[in-house]
């Protein structure tokens, strides 16, 4: 007999798309939650069953809300990603809970397993052989095949039809995902680990000198835990945040920010902390000649972006962080401090100290041994059903307080 469970469900087929659209240019951002143009709503859907015997069962205990989620579900993200994402989809990415049920041939986990959750869906969980080069590698967010193989197209579990993320009671994962949680690391930690996995995974490959001045575009959860990432990683470099929220810059400050930001001083605390020389054009924004010696931009839009470039120093990088809407950038610094831009995404193998690891396993070390408080960063716990009061609350996040949101399944 077929069982149902209550699930959060995003729905931005052409037509849902068009009406959604159109009511949010006549009513605002929140009729994407009720009325004609919702995007998302809980609806019952059958309970998981294995794939094939390469693939477990969890019982979900909580669920990160994330940025991208948001960003999902008013329709904000950039038309480039389309072609890897399916609907109706389950959203949650960011999750983790018990296994309660085994396929034949995994060997290393058991049922009642604690784990955490790699939400890519790359080569091996979609029965590709041979796997492409990139999930040769260990890093399947870089996967090849992301709208290929058994499954519908999808990046990630939350955002595929045919597997459902982590905002529902129970869950299928390939067994290639799947990380134990440490006994000593708690649930709320636990639930943490893929953007903690984000966060050091962007700090890794653009890792800072103890001598450099360093620049955090976004105070929220992904740039404070960037500042925890470097901390942990025993960087000594200088760190500014630019954010305007007072509540924000605090939790910066408390975990090892050396300065918060507001916009509108950018350019003048950029002068006084890097001794950069300010020249204004005729028209827009100064030019800095100095500057920051890398730039971590967690917000990822055309305003953030072009500051971020004027605010970086000759032969600087900029990281940008996720992905967003289309971005129309003034290429002047690009060229004259001859500038690098590098795309952020996902997570896989990495070398720390002469060795390799999954940023999985490295994010739950970090919070075993208390060097990441990412638990702290949670601010608001809600149920599955008070989904719409989660999102409304993320929208508004100064408003509320907010820094990171979780869905709790316990009971």
């Amino acid at each position: 007999m077929e069982v149902f469970m209550k699930a959060l469900q995003m729905d931005a087929r052409p037509l849902r798309f068009a009406a959604a659209k159109t009511c949010a240019a006549i009513l605002g951002k929140t009729s994407y939650l009720q009325g004609p143009g919702k995007t998302i709503r809980l609806v019952d859907i059958p309970e998981p069953v294995l794939p094939s015997d390469d693939w477990v069962k969890i019982r979900t205990h909580y669920c990160g809300f994330c940025g991208s989620d948001l960003n999902l579900i008013t329709l904000h993200d950039a038309p480039g990603a389309q072609p890897f994402t399916s609907f109706p989809c389950i959203l949650g990415h960011e999750f983790i809970g018990e296994i309660v049920e085994t396929g034949a041939h995994v060997d290393h986990f058991k049922q009642g397993d604690r784990v955490a959750v790699n939400p890519v869906i790359g080569c091996e969980a979609r029965g590709i052989t041979p796997l492409c080069p990139w999930c040769q590698s260990g890093r399947t967010s870089q996967c090849e095949n992301h709208a290929e193989g058994k499954f519908s197209p999808g990046m990630f579990l939350g955002i595929t039809k045919d597997l459902n993320g982590g905002f529902a009671p129970f869950v299928v994962a390939h067994k290639s995902q799947l990380f134990r949680i440490p006994e000593c690391v708690s649930p709320k930690s636990a639930v943490m680990t893929e953007p903690v996995s984000v966060a050091l995974q962007t700090v890794l490959e653009n890792r800072p000198s103890d001598h450099e001045k360093i620049l955090i575009m976004g105070g929220g959860v992904i740039g404070n835990l960037i500042v925890q990432s470097i901390r942990a990683l025993g960087c000594g470099c200088h760190i500014s945040v630019v954010d305007p929220s007072p509540f924000a810059g605090e939790f910066a400050l408390q975990f090892g920010a050396d300065e918060i930001i507001r916009p509108d001083q950018a350019f003048l605390r950029t002068a006084a902390i890097t001794g950069a020389k300010l020249y204004k054009p005729v028209l827009g924004l100064p030019v800095p000649r100095g500057g920051f010696h890398r730039v971590y931009d967690t917000v990822g839009n055309s305003s953030t972006v072009n500051l971020s470039l004027r605010l970086l120093n000759t032969m600087g990088t900029l990281s940008i962080v996720g992905i967003g809407s289309d971005l129309k950038i003034d290429p002047t610094t690009l060229w004259l401090k001859l500038q690098t831009i590098k795309g952020v995404y996902g997570y896989g193998l990495v070398e720390n100290n002469g060795k390799k690891h999954h940023v999985f396993d490295m994010a739950m070390e970090f919070m075993k041994e208390d060097k990441i408080k990412a638990a702290e960063l949670i601010t608001h716990t809600f149920r599955l059903e008070d989904y719409r009061h989660m999102i409304r609350v993320n929208m508004n996040k100064v408003k509320y307080k907010a820094v990171k949101t979780i869905v709790s399944f316990q009971d």
